[in-house]
């Protein structure tokens, strides 16, 4: 895609007067580092507070009769049950069971604001159009950006601008006023650390981006450490660790799916690919995502084979990289069941030689979310 082709965010200028390196990404010119550097960029974050421009994502506004029953149709999750000024991960899936998109979704009164993947958003707005009944309202939010404060820091500088966020829990959303701008605030983020999204006006955007970054907590933070940032927290990325094939019970995200949806809950069923997904719930899948430690500090990537001690293909990496808060390799892989179950030995097999693996239960880094 060539630069004049790709479409920008409301802070590209701003992004350029501070000499980011510019890249196209879901068809947008996005930041994918300061001078700062990615590896700075992300202990940044881990220990301060980073500012992240996320305008590119979908805003998409449902309302109507019925909402969040109709809605239901096409989640897995419980959205009837979702309080006011709450939000949730969710999961839209198609017939066969797989994942359109993975989105947050949030009960605002009068409607449900989803924020949607970039690359997905066109597809997602005509699935929901689709969907759901005509008499319910689906409307992109083009005129809005969307902007992440990210880490340890991060209540502490909105807080300062914003005194009535300081009480807000992990998924809370607020409406608020900072520095005269009116935003939207959810309690949420893509980094495993404590923070905000928040979405307003794409006209007030460059103005609230000066704003933080004026705070002495603050940088601005690009794609790449946000990718490493998310792999150590353990949060899949959509295209890659999950894709309209891969289903939620073999992507690991059976926690996604409410009580209330699964097969004995009041609300089990009724939705896209239900069938299918409890039949895995039942009977199990071929294979899962799991997290794995890679021995030694060989960088193991997208796409690298995973094998057993015979050589035999058991799996692929979906994302592998360098966590620059453990200092060592990190892989987010697909590997068969039947190897999973049987806890056999298992290797990167990268440029003729076999790595050695070992699965692992958590995230590479705790996640830090303030739950209250």
């Amino acid at each position: 895609m060539s630069t004049e082709s790709l479409l920008l965010t409301p802070l590209n200028a701003l992004h350029r007067e501070l000499s980011a390196k510019m890249v196209p990404f879901a068809g947008y010119d996005m930041p994918v580092q300061y001078p700062l550097g990615v590896l700075k960029e992300h202990l940044h974050v881990r220990s301060a507070a980073g500012l992240f421009d996320v305008s590119h994502m979908g805003q998409i506004k449902v309302s109507g009769k019925n909402v969040a029953a109709e809605l239901e149709k096409l989640m897995p999750q419980d959205i009837i049950g979702l309080p006011l000024n709450r939000q949730r991960y969710g999961l839209l899936t198609n017939e066969q069971g797989g994942i359109l998109d993975d989105l947050m979704f949030a009960n605002c009164g009068d409607h449900y604001l989803l924020i949607v993947n970039a690359a997905c958003k066109q597809q997602d707005f005509a699935w929901l159009r689709k969907h759901l009944p005509a008499d319910i309202e689906v409307t992109m939010l083009d005129d809005q950006a969307l902007l992440a404060l990210q880490g340890p820091l991060a209540r502490q500088v909105m807080r300062r601008l914003a005194p009535e966020t300081a009480s807000m829990r992990f998924m809370d959303t607020a409406n608020c006023n900072i520095d005269g701008i009116s935003c939207w605030l959810s309690c949420s983020g893509y980094t495993g650390e404590d923070g905000f999204e928040i979405s307003l006006s794409a006209s007030d955007a460059e103005a609230l981006a000066r704003t933080l970054l004026a705070q002495a907590e603050v940088d601005f933070i690009g794609l790449g450490a946000r990718d490493s940032l998310r792999l150590e927290a353990g949060l899949c990325l959509y295209g890659h660790d999950m894709d309209d094939t891969i289903s939620p019970i073999s992507a690991n995200l059976l926690w996604s799916i409410s009580k209330v949806r699964r097969p004995d809950g009041e609300r089990s069923g009724g939705y896209l690919g239900a069938a299918v997904i409890e039949s895995q719930l039942s009977h199990g899948t071929k294979d899962k995502r799991v997290l794995i430690d890679v021995e030694g500090r060989a960088p193991v990537r997208e796409g690298v084979e995973i094998v057993d001690a015979s050589g035999i293909v058991v799996g692929r990496v979906s994302s592998g990289g360098f966590g620059p808060s453990i200092g060592r390799p990190m892989v987010m892989a697909y590997v068969s069941t039947a190897t999973l179950d049987s806890g056999d030995a298992i290797f990167a097999s990268v440029r003729g030689k076999q790595i050695p693996l070992t699965i692992r239960q958590s995230p590479f880094v705790e996640q830090r979310y303030y739950r209250g």
